[in-house]
């Protein structure tokens, strides 16, 4: 199982904080966002030299200071999104892979629960998220990616689900075994022959999809997921308000 670090993009919202490097190598706390994502995969045994990192903007600038990644290229990074972006390292996918959004920052303890959890698809929940909402203007709740769960079983996964009805924050960070990736690249080329060049869910085309519309999708159709939680040691860097606030965010996590 390969750690699949997708981090494509540029960041428009962080202003001139991505004029000259991506997303994720901008600094929080006094180091790249991607320094904090290496260390919580090595918290739980995924080392650097494992890494698939699918690049785009400013791609150089991580080769340059990681050479041990494996990386591949999307190409087209600013007229797709998240979905498409991750395929474009489909050829590590195949035999299980745990896949992370490239501008969070989080501990490895949730990380070791991805790597050891059982299930085929398994997916990484922030149960204390809306603290994180209070003063958030320029991202607001409406924006999260929230998840519904009944126990440890996923059951719908979406930005429109209101935030009192949500059990947490999907964090951007899921384990899938080989035969949930099985599963989930069937279904990516199933919608993608039905749907490219179109439109697709809640007003997204098929090209700026994000992972979350293909994985409700797949709720949909009956494929079991499971989730397994984190309690506010995790924070999405997306908006340069969010710069300003993670200090605070991260010394006062309930961890």
């Amino acid at each position: 199982m390969r750690p699949i670090i997708i981090g494509a993009g540029r960041g428009m919202r962080l202003a001139d904080n991505t004029a000259h490097i991506p997303k994720t190598m901008v600094p929080v706390m006094g180091r790249p966002m991607l320094e904090w994502i290496l260390e919580a995969l090595a918290d739980a045994g995924l080392e650097a030299d494992q890494v698939v990192f699918v690049g785009g903007y400013a791609q150089a600038v991580v080769e340059e200071a990681h050479p041990e990644f494996t990386f591949v290229t999307n190409d087209d990074w600013p007229n797709n999104n998240i979905l498409l972006s991750l395929l474009y390292a489909r050829d590590h996918l195949r035999q299980g892979f745990l896949s992370t959004y490239g501008d969070i920052v989080y501990s490895g303890s949730i990380v070791r629960k991805l790597v050891e959890s059982p299930h085929d698809i398994t997916l990484g929940c922030d149960t204390v998220w809306r603290r994180r909402y209070v003063h958030r203007t320029q991202h607001p709740e409406t924006d999260a990616e929230k998840l519904r769960a009944e126990g440890e079983l996923v059951t719908e996964l979406s930005r429109r689900i209101p935030s009192e009805q949500a059990s947490g924050e999907f964090i951007g960070v899921l384990k899938m075994s080989a035969r949930g990736a099985e599963t989930f690249l069937a279904h990516f080329d199933a919608r993608a022959q039905q749907y490219a060049g179109g439109p697709y869910r809640e007003g997204r085309t098929w090209e700026k999809a994000y992972l979350i519309d293909l994985l409700q999708d797949m709720l949909e159709q009956g494929v079991v997921m499971h989730r397994v939680d984190t309690q506010g040691e995790y924070m999405e860097i997306d908006t340069v308000q969010d710069l300003s606030f993670a200090e605070d965010w991260w010394q006062t996590r309930p961890a």
